[in-house]
């Protein structure tokens, strides 16, 4: 069965196919996107994105990865996370993140946090990781909520500042 299929479980809801469990562990990079239940615009404020990042970082030093980079839309978020040790596991890290961040949603708000599940690639190891943190960084100016990436305040990484990654993308775009 290709990967990314989906199949019928026995409660006849279908679920993506995930590849087998070594392709997430050790020092895998995988790119995830997860969506807040029902689409519901919940990352458009500081307050709301600063506690569900601070409980995905937390994860991930709990699970042996590091997000490169993350992107929170208004009714998603876009992550590129690395494990760091032999013992990282990205499927445990991804759900350590929602159970926790959607935990802390639920408290202050009453409401769900998260649709089931997450879209995820693991990246092949000729794939670039600057290109992948452009592709990240760039989503809101592709989608119009911005004119330039500085200008959008919910996105960022563990390993690099943002003055990092701007330097990066504006000397790639002057060598093109």
């Amino acid at each position: 069965m290709r990967r990314g299929t989906r199949v019928a479980n026995s409660g006849g809801m279908s679920h993506p196919v995930r590849l087998s469990s070594t392709n997430y562990a050790g020092y895998s990079r995988c790119f995830a996107t997860a969506c807040t239940y029902k689409r519901a615009p919940v990352f458009r404020d500081a307050p709301s994105v600063s506690v569900v990042a601070e409980q995905f970082m937390q994860a991930a030093e709990t699970e042996g990865c590091e997000v490169l980079a993350y992107c929170f839309m208004p009714d998603h978020v876009h992550l590129l996370v690395a494990g760091t040790s032999a013992h990282a596991d990205f499927r445990r890290f991804m759900k350590l993140a929602k159970q926790r961040s959607g935990w802390r949603h639920s408290q202050a708000t009453g409401k769900r946090l998260w649709q089931p599940g997450y879209h995820d690639r693991v990246m092949r190891d000729d794939e670039a990781t600057p290109d992948m943190i452009r592709y990240i960084v760039s989503n809101p100016l592709r989608a119009g909520l911005v004119n330039t990436v500085s200008e959008y305040p919910f996105w960022g990484s563990a390993e690099y500042s943002r003055a990092e990654i701007l330097s990066f993308l504006s000397e790639h775009r002057s060598r093109r």
